[in-house]
């Protein structure tokens, strides 16, 4: 369908994919168009589907597309700017390996032209490395280094973006309403992929209006002192310990789900280090308890508490938790053991919680 799309399609097309971050990344992109006027339309692996919309579209408009790696893998089309977010471990109880994973998702930029734009994350070794396959015009973005053509994190917390030879600053990551680090490099993959099409103001309306995706970090309730996050999105390591970084205060964690063969060790430092008790349920609560206590620096800390379901891990949390405390449901899982998909997994949890 999206290849039918591409062909059909007489707008300008932005496209994103990634391992974690594309829907917000999507989402963030869409809504800075739509900040500056532009007429857009969001799909793909989110939103709507595009092609029955196809008679709709007009050529001064602008078409926003999350696509999969599932949806990438046979593309013999590219959009007009290619973000690529990172690319970690992901879905490999589906693809062969890793291999074709990654080649999947290079597939968005293969067949660009001359006047295209790619995005890549400067800060992702896979991701950089797909530079030398970049046909038209190269911009990155980085967290951790300044760059001469692209948005960057200074060290005082200054968004800038260098674009043939001037270097901008845009605002102070605190502008950005959502939490977290990944969101911040979410913003500067948007920031680069919109550079030229917005006006810096359109940039910094929606860094301080949008409040975030649902089941994102999203925040449930707060009561007694206790804030409630549904992080069900979080279906892979990196993505929890995206979560898990986004909070200063002590954690009490609900984990595990279905099994997607992706291996738990990169997330365990980040468990011992910020998570006060850890509450596990579905396929893969065996498997992720053993990586803990495997770990050499793991001495007890967090308490490894065992649940029969995401009902049995709300109560627990709640009897546990104190004042000043988080409790999030960031599972490192996808949910197929228990619900159809991730959407139901934070609903119910958002059920739960607003029931107690």
């Amino acid at each position: 369908e999206m290849e039918v799309f591409f062909d059909l399609c007489p707008a300008t097309i932005f496209a994103v994919t990634g391992s974690d971050g594309k829907t917000t990344t999507t989402t963030l992109i869409a809504k800075m168009l739509e900040a500056d006027g532009k007429t857009v339309h969001l799909g793909g692996n989110i939103g709507k589907p595009l092609l029955p919309e196809i008679e709709n579209i007009k050529s001064t408009d602008f078409v926003v597309a999350e696509l999969s790696s599932f949806q990438l893998i046979s593309m013999r089309k590219s959009p007009d700017v290619a973000v690529v977010t990172n690319v970690a471990p992901n879905h490999l109880d589906i693809h062969k390996d890793m291999d074709e994973y990654v080649e999947a998702k290079k597939n968005i930029l293969m067949h660009q032209n001359a006047f295209s734009r790619t995005v890549l994350n400067r800060d992702n070794d896979i991701t950089y490395g797909f530079k030398k396959f970049v046909r038209g015009q190269s911009l990155y973005f980085s967290m951790e280094q300044p760059l001469k053509n692209g948005a960057w994190l200074d060290t005082d917390g200054t968004i800038h973006m260098a674009y043939r030879g001037i270097d901008a600053p845009i605002m102070h990551r605190d502008e950005i309403t959502i939490l977290g680090d990944h969101n911040v490099a979410n913003y500067l993959a948007a920031i680069s992929a919109v550079w030229g099409y917005v006006s810096v103001e359109s940039i910094k309306k929606v860094a301080r209006e949008f409040k975030g995706v649902e089941h994102r970090i999203e925040f449930v309730r707060e009561l007694d002192g206790v804030k409630y996050y549904n992080d069900s999105i979080a279906s892979s390591p990196t993505r929890t310990i995206a979560g898990l970084k986004a909070f200063n205060q002590s954690v009490l964690l609900i984990a595990g789900g279905y099994d997607k063969h992706i291996p738990f060790e990169p997330m365990v430092p980040y468990i011992i280090e910020k998570v006060k008790k850890l509450y596990l349920c579905g396929d893969t609560a065996d498997k992720i308890e053993k990586c803990i206590r495997e770990n050499k620096s793991y001495n007890g800390k967090p308490e490894i508490i065992r649940v029969k379901n995401l009902d049995e891990a709300v109560a627990a949390a709640h009897r546990d938790a104190a004042s000043g405390d988080i409790v999030t449901l960031s599972p490192a899982c996808a949910s197929f053991d228990a619900f159809p998909n991730f959407v139901a997994r934070g609903k119910y949890f958002k059920e739960l919680v607003n029931k107690l």
